[in-house]
């Protein structure tokens, strides 16, 4: 059965909306079809408490003839309509640096973006990631993304003054979202993974552009577009740093040749570090580790040394660090 069929017959009231075809209105949801075709398609928008149940029990039954229909963006069009979204990498990996994107889309965009493959960069393997993420980078062009990476040196700088995860976090997403507007102006709004306890952490963070739009912290947040795209690209960036730093320690790429580990608490994560600090200094971990992971009391002291023996920003340990020496004490 075609839509407008089903709609003249239904039991709806009729809307009258600009540049729509038709409107109507039923129990608790409204649907508008708009005259505007794009990529041969017009937008049907279903907004409401019982909008998801006209399309369960009418639309797909009736017009679609199957149960299967993503009909996610037909509920939700703010899913593809223009907006922003931030994600990072790296902030649990000793090795390499952390990586924050904050990336455009809009329905246009949204659709190529899908055609990449692109979804949470956790459920990718890494050459999926580096493939997607660098194609990513070409699509969305310079205005379309921006990213802050902050290499072991600066992080562990940085780490000094603020003491904090969380806020370091906050200060990187902040900054990467200002950028992203300062570039897109006109975005509306920004959508983040919330990393931390309360979402005034990141608020507080926000700068002039940022305070201006919405930004909307969410749990799993990566099931938007724009936050997997920023997922994506912020994971090719650490992987290519982390390919540049296997390069430097074990040579050019080559068949069966080491790479850096990820995570922290792999075994061979420490194992390299101590390698690295009986041949190189203790020094070595500040341009190539984040130094206040327990990881590295751990192998400071396996290798004879203490953090006294590391620069004033290396001698600063994580907040899970200081809570283990007081119990200890």
């Amino acid at each position: 059965m075609l839509l407008g069929a089903v709609v003249a017959t239904g039991n709806y009231r009729p809307r009258t909306v600009p540049y729509a075809l038709w409107s109507i209105e039923g129990e608790k949801f409204n649907a508008t079809l708009y005259e505007k075709v794009r990529h041969g398609k017009r937008k049907l928008c279903i907004q409401g408490s019982k909008a998801e149940d006209f399309v369960l029990f009418v639309l797909e039954p009736n017009v679609l003839g199957a149960a299967t229909l993503g009909y996610e963006e037909v509920l939700d069009p703010s899913l593809v309509s223009p907006h922003g979204g931030s994600d990072e990498s790296g902030k649990g990996d000793y090795f390499g640096p952390l990586v924050v994107c904050c990336a455009y889309t809009d329905e246009k965009l949204s659709a190529e973006i899908k055609k990449l493959g692109v979804k949470d960069c956790k459920q990718m393997t890494d050459k999926a990631v580096l493939a997607a993420g660098a194609s990513l980078r070409a699509l969305l062009g310079p205005s379309g993304y921006a990213v802050v990476k902050l290499s072991p040196p600066a992080y562990n700088r940085l780490y000094s003054k603020m003491r904090n995860i969380n806020r370091m976090l906050a200060w990187a997403h902040g900054t990467a979202i200002e950028e992203l507007l300062t570039r897109r102006v006109g975005c509306p709004r920004v959508v983040v993974d919330q990393f931390a306890p309360t979402e005034q952490t990141i608020l507080r963070a926000l700068k002039e552009r940022g305070k201006a739009a919405v930004v909307e912290q969410r749990h799993r947040a990566e099931d938007d577009i724009a936050v997997a795209a920023a997922s994506v690209i912020a994971r090719e960036i650490f992987l290519r740093d982390i390919s540049a730093m296997s390069e430097e320690l074990f040579g050019p790429p080559r068949e069966g040749r080491e790479s850096v580990p990820a995570g922290s608490s792999a075994p061979r994560v420490r194992e390299l570090a101590e390698e690295m600090v009986r041949k190189n200094g203790p020094v070595w971990l500040m341009n190539h580790c984040k130094a206040h992971f327990q990881t590295t009391d751990k192998v400071l002291s396996s290798c004879g040394f203490t953090r006294e023996e590391l620069p004033p920003e290396g001698r600063v340990v994580s907040s899970a660090a200081r809570a283990a020496e007081n119990r200890d004490s």
